[in-house]
């Protein structure tokens, strides 16, 4: 090989490491969108010790009217807990969840309500939660929806309870069940 024809090899060489570079660069630059967590759904997540809200929002027909929590508890512990949620206003509900379990705070179980929102639908209400027994309580933020979607119409409260409401938790089938 002569010396032009060598010269024409590194060009050709480092034009294509430049390429591969760049091509395979992207995926090193840019963050991996699945490797990120995040609520697919239109609620939010969050963890407080042992418990896991999941899909957690507010269904409501306006700011200063009760509004109904809905989503998902689970209790990876081996005690059961109950979980506060203090909304705006002093508005407060307790929701039971057994041991090694999860409650389900859907049209199957007591309703779970607030006497007040404490933000329009559409937007984000700040609550605290907290669990039974220990000093560990957090604060996050859930949206508001009303019935402008289709789905969560059955959710809305239909009155301001006179009392805080307790949701019924749902267990788990035991492994001994139906085997």
């Amino acid at each position: 090989m002569n010396r032009g024809q060598r010269g024409k090899l590194a060009m050709a060489t480092a034009a294509l490491g430049i390429g591969l570079l760049s091509v395979t660069g992207c995926g090193y630059i840019n963050p991996q969108q699945t490797s990120e967590q995040y609520s697919a759904s239109d609620g939010t997540s969050t963890h407080l010790g042992p418990l896991q809200l999941r899909n957690m929002m507010i269904i409501s027909a306006g700011e200063d009217k009760p509004g109904r929590v809905i989503g998902a508890v689970y209790n990876t512990s081996s005690t059961d807990v109950l979980l506060t949620v203090n909304g705006a206003g002093g508005s407060q509900t307790q929701i039971p969840v057994k041991k090694n379990s999860y409650t389900l705070l859907n049209d199957s179980n007591d309703e779970a309500i607030l006497s007040s929102t404490g933000g329009k639908p559409g937007t984000m209400a700040e609550v605290s939660i907290s669990e039974d027994g220990t000093s560990q309580n957090a604060q996050f933020k859930v949206p508001v929806l009303d019935a402008t979607i289709a789905d969560y119409k059955q959710y809305l409260p239909s009155s301001a309870p006179t009392r805080t409401d307790t949701a019924t938790p749902t267990s788990t089938p035991t492994s001994s069940a139906n085997h």
